[in-house]
């Protein structure tokens, strides 16, 4: 079977004889494919008395059992799949089953972990880590090869909150004799998988711009990084999660600044060189404020800054401007109070505190629903991308790692017209502890 089937990750899989596999893996890159091959050989060859599989759903077990029988043919074996199969009457367990001529079965089973009890042969844990009940799931099937047979788990990640996770931890630390194996969706290109799509040798370049174009149809990068990059993100530490941001995104919310018709407040956090300069306008209906404007501004001048700035403040139905005055920003922030006076513009200066009471107060305003912000991948990842850090000397602070994209900048400018819709003028007051105690007793559950 070598090379005309597999590409070069999947034979390895089939070349390793370990008793227990774990393969940490990207999305559709056919390891369900090889593993079927691998179970039909233990099968036929008598390895194994028999199979029993398991996915995260029954739609994933009918594709596995649709590989096996591709195998079967192939081997010229005598087999034949003799449909659902009651396991337990009483629990409801039902089974995909082939039977083959020498007695051994292969079983796709639900993912009902009680359908792995009293039972002996190999085990096939396929999506381990979207299983609902994975240590029920595991308590159930790691009896089943307690003779000797073979185990595999594998799976994309799904968080670093999961058994599948703690299992890769663990293995690689090697306080668990188990094989591991690691593919990217980039090493899987690299093997030959886009050749295999396209049905032909591709060069570099095409293989660099379909990984380009997988990676900006993936919606966000949390997808990305889980589904493709096998990289188990650490969602609890995002301080918006995705949900949250999603919850409070609009199609076609934008307006031009002539068709706002009612009164709007302004946030601007400063960039220059490295970060941007984004300034964001807030239509307040009632007590709900609606993204109408969200200007990104690189690498420009100051002075055209303050020109596209000031034409924005100049509209009649502008009513209070905060903006960023720490350091590069202490000289746009003056201009602008001067000329529109300093109860309608407020200069903010950054510290850790007043960004822990700027951060807090938005992310109220997104659990409330009271504030709705545009569906763009960029704002998403922005939003997403603040991490909530507490240091060593058990303060708070919140940050963002640089990226091409900026670093946070359109998070500071939203939490800055939010400032300035919800509060008269003057500093920002800090009364965060509350929300602290608050937030941390929520995220428990």
């Amino acid at each position: 079977m070598k090379n005309n089937y597999f590409l070069p990750y999947q034979q390895r899989w089939l070349d390793d004889n370990s008793q227990i596999k774990i393969w940490e893996k990207s999305r559709r890159i056919g390891a369900t494919y090889v593993q079927s091959y691998e179970d039909v050989r233990d099968c036929i060859n008598k390895k194994v008395p028999s199979v029993w599989f398991s996915s995260a759903d029954e739609s994933a077990a009918k594709e596995y059992i649709d590989y096996c029988e591709q195998w079967v043919k192939l081997f010229h074996a005598s087999a034949k799949q003799i449909g659902e199969v009651v396991i337990d009457n009483e629990k409801d367990i039902k089974a995909l089953v082939i039977e083959f001529s020498n007695g051994r079965k292969i079983h796709a089973l639900s993912s009902n972990p009680k359908g792995f009890r009293s039972k002996g042969g190999k085990v096939v844990l396929d999506e381990f880590a979207f299983h609902n009940n994975a240590e029920e799931l595991w308590k159930a099937a790691r009896p089943c090869i307690t003779w000797g047979y073979p185990l595999r788990i594998l799976s994309t990640h799904n968080g670093q909150n999961c058994l599948y996770y703690k299992f890769l931890e663990q293995t690689k630390k090697g306080k668990l004799n188990w094989s591991h194996h690691k593919t990217p969706i980039q090493l899987a290109v690299s093997e030959g998988l886009v050749d295999r799509i396209y049905q032909r040798k591709t060069t570099l370049q095409e293989q660099e711009a379909w990984l380009k174009n997988e990676e900006e149809n993936c919606f966000d990068e949390y997808t990305w990084l889980q589904e493709y990059c096998c990289i188990a993100v650490d969602e609890s530490s995002a301080f918006l999660p995705y949900d949250l941001i999603s919850s409070c995104e609009l199609e076609d919310i934008l307006k031009p600044l002539e068709e706002i018709q009612h009164e709007f407040y302004v946030g601007v956090d400063v960039g220059r060189k490295k970060d941007l300069t984004v300034i964001w306008v807030l239509e307040k209906i009632e007590n709900i404020k609606y993204t109408r404007m969200v200007v990104e501004l690189a690498k420009m001048p100051f002075a055209q800054q303050e020109e596209i700035l000031h034409n924005i403040l100049k509209h009649k139905l502008f009513r209070r401007d905060c903006q960023d005055d720490t350091g590069i920003g202490m000289q746009m922030a003056e201009s602008t109070q001067f000329k529109f006076g300093k109860y309608r513009v407020e200069g903010v200066t950054f510290t850790n505190r007043v960004k822990e009471d700027l951060a807090y107060n938005l992310r109220t305003e997104f659990e409330n629903r009271t504030v709705f912000i545009p569906k763009a991948h960029e704002i998403r990842e922005d939003l997403h991308s603040i991490r909530r850090i507490t240091t060593s000397s058990g303060n708070i602070r919140f940050d963002a790692e640089h990226s091409q994209n900026g670093h946070a900048d359109r998070f500071w400018a939203l939490a800055l017209a939010l400032h300035a819709a919800g509060s008269g003028s003057g500093e920002i007051n800090i009364a965060t502890r509350k929300r602290r105690e608050s937030f941390a007793l929520v995220s428990k559950f």
